[in-house]
């Protein structure tokens, strides 16, 4: 802790951003493919004022920390998000940065995100930067990739900045190519339950690093570029080792999954998503293997609750499942799932009813 004062703090900007669910299409962004994440309506605050010197005084609740943005040997982890988009945006200006924020952490909900672009758009609008808002979400990832060490593939940042109402994204990683897509569940008597296991995971211990860098190898050895490329057919014949051709399997398979979606809301027919929803999360399972106990006792006691289909959602490894679900499921599918933990001797899961929400913006 500092032993003296900040500066008075002149005018605050205050940047708010979304966390997200991930409908389908996971671990695919670094792979060349396409996903169709949405906003959540729980979101990060970031209010930002300059200070008289060139200091970055970061609060959120009772935690506070103090120092230089590049000089973070001492900083806390969350601390490493701020500094790294106020490093990524080359702001060498002192700064206070408060912090609230209501997406659960650890949760595989992009709360880093979340924080990352709430900060962004704050500081842009503060200094009057002009930076577009695809330069604020490539400043995010930097800031996540450079400053934090944890690899993104982006998927994170681009939903928390262009994400609308009532919409879901579809990003292609290929192309980067955008489009937003009209997801409206309630219009059809149905909800997005997303069951946080609350088993909290870390995009920087390994699991992710790892499975990134065998899907790489697996595209370098069918000699694509990205997997995306990859046909189904020649992956088959490609006789690829184990793990990498399941790893290539879950990439190629879950990108088509993508496609079936989108192709089913185009067509009003929402009878396809819940087994697309299952068999994502098998592939991610078994083939991928990022997924985790509480999660696939999540995604199964929710189907026999009632879902018409579920999966884990983010990264894996802990986190968060979501579950389309009947309104009038809704309840019974907590309750079963909040009884199969708690039989189990776990921490009793927690519950957002999911809608879609709007992007980053200035308060």
């Amino acid at each position: 802790m500092p032993d003296h004062e900040p500066s008075a703090p002149s005018a605050a900007t205050t940047g708010v951003a979304p966390g997200r669910v991930n409908l389908i299409g996971e671990h695919v962004d670094y792979n060349g493919g396409r996903c169709l994440p949405f906003a959540l309506r729980q979101a990060t605050t970031a209010r930002v004022a300059r200070r008289d010197d060139d200091r970055l005084r970061v609060t959120s609740g009772d935690e506070v920390w103090e120092g230089r943005a590049d000089a973070l040997d001492d900083a806390p982890g969350w601390v490493r998000y701020v500094a790294g988009v106020v490093l990524a945006l080359g702001v060498t200006d002192g700064l206070d940065v408060a912090i609230s924020s209501d997406v659960p952490i650890g949760a595989g909900l992009s709360s880093s995100a979340a924080l990352e672009c709430s900060v962004a758009y704050a500081v842009d609008a503060l200094l009057d930067l002009g930076r577009t808002p695809e330069e604020l979400e490539q400043a995010s990832v930097r800031a996540e990739a450079d400053t934090v060490g944890a690899p993104t593939g982006g998927l994170d940042q681009a939903v928390s900045v262009h994400a609308q109402e009532d919409h879901a994204l579809l990003l292609d990683f290929g192309s980067g190519a955008r489009e937003q897509v009209r997801f409206d569940p309630g219009a059809h008597d149905l909800g997005v339950l997303v069951i946080d296991t609350r088993v909290s995971h870390e995009l920087t211990d390994g699991g992710y690093g790892a499975r990134r860098d065998q899907a790489w190898e697996a595209a370098r050895l069918l000699g694509v570029e990205t997997l995306a490329e990859v046909a189904p057919a020649a992956l088959e014949q490609a006789g690829l080792d184990a793990p990498l051709e399941r790893r290539a399997r879950h990439v190629v398979s879950e990108v088509r999954r993508v496609d079936a979606f989108v192709e089913a809301l185009r067509a009003d027919d929402w009878t396809l998503l819940g087994p697309l929803l299952d068999a994502s999360h098998a592939s991610l399972r078994d083939d991928y293997e990022v997924s985790c106990e509480e999660l696939d006792v999540a995604v199964e006691v929710a189907r026999e609750a009632g879902a018409l289909g579920a999966r884990m959602t983010g990264g894996g490894f802990g986190g968060s499942a979501i579950a389309l679900v009947p309104l009038e499921r809704l309840a019974a599918v907590r309750s079963a799932v909040t009884h199969a933990f708690v039989l189990r001797g776990w921490t009793q899961p927690d519950f957002i009813d999911a809608s879609p929400g709007p992007g980053a913006h200035v308060a």
